[in-house]
């Protein structure tokens, strides 16, 4: 007989009788087909309970969610679409960021047809892009923190909560310090480039609460490692986009891809 990990009834068949919990799985790839399948076709309710808790401890309930304890929760892959959305609303819309972006550049003669489809595409398609991207950043964590006992597809679910948690911040205190500064370019641009630096103690601060028992130290080390193997697989990207242009440079269409990429 199993132990409802939400309200602590006993599960005599699939669900709780008493709360409506599923019976505990694991995470694993099924969960997440599953997942992605009710986050394209379905909503849920819980998005308050878990924004205020997210805001006090990610980590823990990033773990309450993983160990089973799910019902009240809404759920993490839907919970990025969403606050990427919103995220991306007050930036394009409310911030105008985009235009401070082509401003500065605009400036500094980076401007070109490339950088004008890339912000587009990010306006646009933001949170797409962001649930696609979460399985890259899965990989950077699940690397290091593999021997602490949780699978790849845990990690997604870690990446969802991490990337929740971050953007909550952004919008909920750095978009309204960004907001007196709207009218100043350069200014924008900067204090949304320094964001970044935010990843790290956040880092620090999910890890703390996901693996209580563990000492501080360790973790230190283990987002060190995770944050490493970001830059790396970043810079192997950049390499990546690098051969494809000097191969493009070199066909007939090279010469269309330079005034693409070329600035104005």
């Amino acid at each position: 007989m199993e132990i409802c990990r939400s309200c602590g009834e006993e599960i005599a068949v699939k669900f709780c009788s008493h709360c409506g919990q599923k019976a505990f799985h694991r995470i694993d790839k099924k969960y997440l087909w599953d997942e992605f399948q009710y986050t394209v076709l379905h909503t849920n309710k819980g998005l308050p309970y878990s924004v205020k808790n997210i805001l006090r401890n990610p980590g823990k309930t990033a773990r309450e969610f993983i160990d089973g304890n799910r019902v009240k929760h809404y759920k993490p892959l839907l919970l990025v679409f969403v606050v990427s959305g919103i995220s991306t609303f007050l930036s394009f819309k409310w911030l105008k960021l985009n235009e401070a972006m082509r401003t500065v550049y605009a400036a500094k003669h980076m401007n070109s047809p490339m950088m004008e489809d890339m912000m587009t595409g990010l306006a646009t398609y933001s949170s797409l892009l962001t649930l696609a991207f979460i399985p890259l950043l899965a990989i950077a964590t699940f690397v290091p923190f593999k021997k602490w006992g949780h699978n790849y597809y845990e990690h997604i679910i870690i990446n969802s909560y991490i990337y929740t948690a971050y953007t909550i911040l952004l919008c909920l205190v750095i978009y309204p310090v960004m907001y007196f500064f709207r009218h100043d370019a350069n200014i924008m641009v900067q204090f949304s480039t320094y964001t970044f630096l935010l990843v790290p103690p956040i880092l620090v601060w999910f890890f703390k609460g996901f693996y209580t028992d563990k000492p501080l130290k360790s973790i230190l080390l283990k987002v060190l490692a995770s944050l490493g193997l970001a830059l790396l697989m970043y810079l192997l990207t950049i390499l990546i986009v690098v051969i494809v242009g000097i191969i493009l440079a070199m066909t007939g269409s090279g010469q269309q891809a330079i005034q693409y990429v070329k600035p104005r």
